[in-house]
């Protein structure tokens, strides 16, 4: 089967937000084995989201919509999706409980807002249809099935549509579809994306079933492992070998099998066997290190504080950073990052730390130290090991890199350890 995407909304098209949902979308399309042939965006006009929608359903047997279930007139794709495909509107009477009572929450916060009338709207839906009932927002998202075609509605926002496509599309979704389709997820960290594909160019010459898929993000390569099968159980069986080989090949550089796992987790489930506790000392990532590790459910067993040291009087006062230290080798040195890393264990009493310095640009004050250069410095129990970075990009980039390296570093500090 064939499915499309079809996002609306100005804004995207204006670029006034980013489309995360047609990458969501298209990833969750083919873990189902559902064949995206097209994408696109239409804005709120009710001529061309017609026009858009009568072509997707004549070429597609699945279409997905996201956007425009919203209150205000601009909202349209209910009301053109119903039109075209038949559909009287009718109010739902639990669309609109639900919508009442997360009204009145919303207007319990502030006594300057008010409820209108347009907001009703959202309770309006396709009589017959299938109403996917929001836990996240007020509008609801719709199924519409009708002469073999499939139409989706969904909410726009990201924090609505993906748990409502997670909890109730996709369990629909996999009902419709004759065969099975499982991923398993293979984490990588420490090698970059290029060695992982050399490594790995034998398995996908010769790949059927199961077939694997690399794709890098920052520090990080991912495998994602398909198989088609006729149960989960024969798919299982299929991924079986290809895993085994993976994990022969890349051994300690996998740091996750499982999809949900992300590296600071893994890195604190690490740190939590171990019976270790962590500090970080971070200049140029300003927090975002220790934001990463506290985004963990549970990050407070082994986590105990973070130090932000962005001056050369914080890193003395906070860290006990040498002055001598900082006057002679500069807060950008391998000698700074240490004394970071050793003053964050002392101060906190924490077994193992992690610190970051360097230049994040937009400039550098010498060519000895180039835009991208980081020290990172990890104290394990009085053992500390400091590495040099050189990392290109913007200021943002420098900085996620620094951040993604240092918990790669850290784990392979802590897997030294042993």
């Amino acid at each position: 089967m064939n499915a499309e995407i079809l996002s609306v909304g100005t804004e995207i098209l204006l670029g006034n937000i980013v489309n995360t949902n047609a990458a969501y979308l298209s990833e969750q399309c083919a873990l189902l084995g559902l064949s995206v042939y097209h994408q696109e965006v239409v804005g709120d006009n009710a001529g061309r989201l017609s026009e858009a929608i009568a072509r997707a359903l004549s070429s597609s047997d699945i279409l997905i919509i996201t956007g425009g279930l919203g209150p205000t007139t601009d909202d349209l794709t209910k009301e053109t999706a119903s039109a075209l495909m038949g559909f009287a509107l009718v109010e739902d009477k639990k669309a609109r409980e639900m919508l009442e009572e997360r009204m009145r929450a919303y207007l319990g916060n502030d006594s300057h807002r008010r409820l209108t009338a347009n907001n009703y709207k959202q309770a309006l839906v396709p009589e017959g249809a299938t109403v996917l009932y929001n836990q996240n927002g007020t509008a609801p998202g719709i199924i519409m099935e009708k002469e073999g075609k499939t139409c989706i509605l969904l909410p726009g926002p990201p924090g609505e549509m993906i748990p409502m496509f997670k909890d109730q599309v996709f369990p629909f979704l996999r009902e419709k579809l004759p065969e099975v389709i499982v991923s398993r997820m293979v984490k990588i960290s420490g090698i970059g994306e290029s060695q992982v594909a050399a490594d790995i160019d034998d398995l996908i010459s010769a790949q059927q079933n199961p077939t694997i898929a690399p794709y890098a993000k920052t520090g990080e390569v991912h495998l994602r492992v398909t198989a088609k099968g006729r149960s989960e159980e024969e798919c299982r069986e299929l991924i079986a070998p290809t895993l085994g080989e993976l994990t022969r090949r890349f051994g300690s550089f996998i740091f996750a099998t499982d999809e949900a796992v992300t590296l600071e987790a893994a890195v604190l489930d690490m740190l939590k066997k171990r019976g270790l506790t962590l500090s970080t000392a971070e200049s140029l990532t300003g927090g975002a290190l220790s934001s990463r590790l506290v985004s963990v459910p549970g990050a407070s067993q082994v986590f105990a504080c973070g130090y932000v040291t962005y001056s050369n009087e914080a890193k003395a006062s906070a860290l006990g950073v040498s002055p001598d230290t900082l006057e002679r080798f500069g807060a950008v040195s391998a000698e700074c990052a240490r004394e970071m890393a050793e003053g964050a264990c002392a101060s906190s009493g924490t077994d193992a730390a992690i610190s970051t310095t360097g230049f994040a640009g937009p400039a550098a004050p010498s060519d000895n130290h180039p835009v991208g250069t980081v020290y990172m410095a990890c104290a394990i129990r009085g053992k500390v090991t400091v590495r040099e970075y050189h990392f290109k990009g913007n200021r943002n980039r420098i900085r996620e890199s620094t951040v993604s390296h240092a918990l790669s570093f850290l784990r392979e500090c802590l897997l030294e350890s042993n």
